[in-house]
């Protein structure tokens, strides 16, 4: 029995909020359960230095926990001085999955910065960021078809992301906190809509996983993505 009481392949209770930001170019309130992150999108007519005159444009990312979205105050990284490794590598992640559907070139020289601040943290914030932040995403791009920045139809597919784990011995999908924390084995699945792989990060916490468990995980995560892909769908079309 999981802590929550879910099936397995039980996700938990998925919202997408768009539009709650209004000065945003792009904006939601993602919840996978008690995990809650806001995602905006912002547009910029410019590029780093490296990327002027190459004719493209880039989507980047940059993530972070307020201070109380864990069980006690967590320090402020700008007060720190530095981002942690832990943040550094997840807003990277979420960068690559986004780049990972859109073509570049027909985003003309623009950026796109997705900001994703985690409110409340109960596991699997990096996964609920990336399925936010692409519909944050779509709205930004859709802003800009609008204004006639981009060179064609820029975003190509969708992509949206979950955790998966062994936890007592059983494949599970959606990981929260209690049980992220005794998995032993933990791992993320990217996926697009049209049911490509992005990336995938597995680690054995405990004692090493077979390949037939890896093929258990995957396809909980297919599962998992089929069912978010449909709320960014019904998100977007609202």
């Amino acid at each position: 029995m999981r802590p929550s009481g879910r099936k397995p392949n039980q996700m938990r209770d998925v919202k997408i909020e768009r539009n709650v930001a209004m000065k945003a170019e792009g904006s939601c309130l993602v919840s996978f359960g008690n995990t809650k992150v806001l995602v905006t999108a912002s547009v910029e007519t410019s590029l780093p230095g490296w990327l002027r005159g190459k004719g493209q444009g880039w989507v980047t990312a940059e993530y972070g926990m307020l201070p109380r979205a864990t069980g006690s105050r967590t320090r402020r990284e700008a007060t720190a001085g530095k981002q942690s490794g832990r943040t550094q590598e997840i807003q990277r992640l979420i960068g690559r999955s986004l780049r990972a559907v859109v073509d570049l070139q027909l985003l003309g020289e623009n950026q796109i910065t997705l900001d994703c601040d985690v409110l409340e943290a109960d596991g699997g914030t990096r996964t609920a960021s990336i399925t936010g932040a692409y519909v944050a995403l779509a709205d930004a791009i859709k802003w800009m078809d609008e204004r006639k920045l981009t060179k064609g139809k820029a975003l190509r597919d969708s992509v949206a992301a979950v955790s998966c784990g062994i936890y007592r011995g059983t494949p599970l999908l959606d990981l929260d906190y209690l049980e992220d924390v005794e998995a032993e084995t933990d791992a993320n699945f990217v996926m697009t809509g049209s049911g490509k792989f992005v990336e995938i990060q597995g680690t054995a916490e405990g004692a090493p996983f077979s390949r037939e468990e890896l093929d258990s995980l995957m396809s909980l995560a297919e599962q998992g993505i089929g069912e978010l892909s449909l709320f960014q769908q019904e998100a977007l079309s609202a």
